[in-house]
């Protein structure tokens, strides 16, 4: 389906078309009609299928159709789960928005309070936020939600992971005058998101998209066993020096972690770039532009400051530490092999690994394979999983209860 053929401002169109979008993808085509007669949206999509489009073209033209009458605060209110994230839908929504006469605001954490000070001073008519940051707003009277026609909530299921649940819930509450609500997860599985989105959207259409083959990446995964962190360390540069490697994300689990590896890097005559928790905004913008670049080609990062990455070129994602659970290996391994390209994520496990690659396995419904790289062989073997020993007073009950199902 062609842009072309939704009912779009002429402005829009040709902002759209600029940026080089000409064909809708699945996400697009489903939320979009549905968007502009005005229902609500409970959606999931996976990452790098074009989600962000397809809440912010419908956003654009409820602005344009119902031009602003009274000075006020944001009438469009989107909140994201990180500053990377909220950065990057500012400048797609600038780029979609740039034929109109439509103000756009951030607002996140890790920047002086005085920069926000003319947006909230200011008629501003979409406003991209991150939860923390806006409460604050809220708690001090700075910014009030009595004007938002429009809720977007963009990976929500990333915001109630990550603790924001009370956030979310006092700013729906607060933007009580809304007409329209989008909530957009990459999964709709599990309580949280259904009992959310119960609470802050009104008959929503519900809309899961299964990407075409054009936008599905393929992913190649496997999996290196490492004696201990020397081996680990070893397999990782050996890695990160093959050609194959265009671009990097190495993920681990702790900010000294993190430290102690980009150091060790740094010895191996491997330059990376790096993102870790509570990173002032101006370093982390400073590397994500030296990744988005090329500049630097390896970025290591810990899983809270990598949140809302989107690269679109990323070749492979490397696991040098295992995360806690299998849901978050799917969330890391999305950031290669998108919109149709080929990725390969690779995990190095050491013996403590075997409970979550376990686990791992599990939910993603597939034996990865093991591999080796020459001169690097694993020197020990795989660890196994015990066996849960059994419950004796569970193995009594089931006796108990077969006999008493025979003698009826």
């Amino acid at each position: 389906m062609q842009f072309s053929e939704f009912d779009l401002d002429g402005k829009l169109l040709s902002a759209i078309k600029k940026i080089g979008y000409t064909t809708a993808t699945s996400i697009q085509q489903l939320s979009i009609p549905e968007a502009l007669l005005g229902r609500d949206i409970l959606a999931s999509a996976p990452t790098g299928t074009g989600k962000t489009a397809a809440f912010l073209i419908p956003a654009i033209q409820y602005l344009l159709d119902f031009p602003r009458k009274d000075p006020g605060f944001a009438r469009v209110l989107i909140m994201t789960p990180t500053r990377e994230l909220a950065y990057q839908v500012h400048d797609q929504c600038q780029s979609l928005a740039e034929n109109t006469h439509l103000r756009i605001g951030v607002v996140t954490g890790g920047i002086n309070y005085g920069s926000h000070k003319e947006i909230f001073e200011k008629n501003n008519d979409i406003l991209i936020a991150t939860p923390g940051r806006l409460m604050e707003y809220l708690e001090t009277e700075n910014f009030h939600a009595d004007n938002v026609e429009l809720l977007v909530l963009d990976e929500a299921d990333r915001m109630l992971d990550m603790g924001f649940k009370k956030e979310m819930l006092r700013i729906c509450d607060e933007a009580k005058n809304r007409r329209q609500g989008f909530l957009f997860s990459a999964t709709l599985e599990g309580d949280s998101v259904e009992l959310f989105a119960e609470r802050m959207l009104n008959d929503p259409a519900l809309l899961e998209a299964e990407p075409s083959r054009k936008e599905k990446g393929k992913i190649h995964q496997w999996v290196h066993l490492a004696d201990d962190y020397k081996h680990k360390l070893a397999l990782l540069t050996q890695l990160l020096k093959s050609e194959e490697v265009e671009k990097a994300i190495v993920f681990v689990k702790t900010r000294e972690r993190l430290e102690q590896l980009i150091g060790e890097l740094y010895t191996n005559e491997i330059k990376t770039t790096w993102l870790r928790g509570e990173m002032p905004q101006d370093k982390r913008m400073a590397a994500m532009a030296s990744f988005h670049s090329g500049r630097t080609n390896i970025l290591v990062a810990t899983d809270v400051a990598a949140r809302g990455i989107d690269v679109a070129d990323i070749t492979h994602v490397i696991n040098f530490d295992m995360p806690r659970t299998a849901d978050i290996y799917v969330h890391r391994i999305g950031r290669t092999g998108r919109a149709g390209k080929k990725g390969t994520a690779i995990s190095l496990v050491e013996a403590h690994d075997a409970e979550i690659l376990g686990k791992v396995e599990r939910y993603t419904d597939q034996k990865l394979k093991r591999r080796t790289i020459e001169g690097l062989e694993p020197k020990h073997k795989e660890a196994k999983l015990p066996k849960k020993k059994k419950d004796p007073a569970k193995i009594k009950a089931k006796k108990k209860a077969a006999k008493a199902k025979k003698k009826k």
